[in-house]
């Protein structure tokens, strides 16, 4: 590929994601100046498809009884950053089913708000396993500990790895996965940026978010404290069964 061709694959890609964040940004101004009139989540009359609002998933452990973990950081990371996404992922939804609808509405455009659905989407599901996935002892036993050695050699080796992922991120952003890859038929850690980007035919089993907001009220730039403290409460009863439905399905 010609630096020309790069140049305007890069022109193409940063214009639409400027254009489809004015359209989104401006579909919220109008909702908060005229609620009776906000865009709603349903496409126009006669189209069939539409996206029902998504939730906001509570979550599933008492943040008081967190180890290392502050309630004010767990409870601001669900607020803000995951809420915030569930927000943003409604409003793109929205501006979707719009869009197409929308016969001015250049292809560029549409591409860019495809490219914050993948992105809301990403964040929206990973926070909801990475949540999912804190509550617990932190000790890994019985069938998903013996899975994990057997593919990795030791348990230790594979937390080493992951670790050491998790550990190439601080101070950074992205996400730590470790994964069933159902294409290959193993158990692999994975580096995720972006919300968006590891491997297809992947069942995420175990989600560490990285980036800052995940600690920094807690630990400021001492990203390693955090990992301490997310092995620590690690739920691997959720691990498990997300390993065993990942396997029979």
């Amino acid at each position: 590929m010609s630096n020309i061709d790069h140049d305007k694959r890069e022109f193409l890609a940063t214009s639409a994601t400027a254009a489809a964040g004015l359209f989104i940004a401006s579909a919220a101004s109008a909702e908060a100046a005229t609620p009776a009139q906000a865009i709603s989540s349903q496409p126009s009359k006669g189209a069939t498809w539409m996206i029902s609002e998504i939730k906001p998933k509570p979550l599933s452990f008492d943040v008081a009884k967190l180890k290392g973990l502050s309630a004010k950081l767990i409870e601001s990371h669900w607020a803000n950053n995951y809420s915030g996404s569930v927000k943003t992922l409604n409003a793109v939804n929205a501006q979707l089913s719009q869009a197409l609808d929308n016969q001015e509405i250049p292809p560029f455009v549409y591409n860019g708000l495809k490219r914050e659905h993948l992105i809301r989407t990403g964040s929206v599901i990973l926070h909801e396993l990475y949540f999912d996935n804190l509550g617990g002892d932190g000790k890994a036993e019985g069938e998903i500990r013996s899975a994990i050695a057997k593919q990795f050699g030791t348990f230790d080796r594979w937390e080493t790895e992951f670790r050491k992922i998790a550990q190439g991120l601080g101070g950074g952003s992205g996400w730590v996965i470790l994964g069933h890859n159902k294409r290959f038929g193993t158990l692999e850690n994975y580096w995720s940026w972006d919300h968006a980007h590891f491997p297809a035919e992947t069942v995420p089993l175990l989600v560490m978010d990285m980036y800052e907001h995940s600690y920094q009220m807690d630990f400021g730039a001492a990203a390693a404290k955090y990992i301490d403290a997310f092995f620590n409460n690690i739920n691997w009863d959720e691990v498990a069964r997300r390993t065993g439905s990942a396997a029979k399905n």
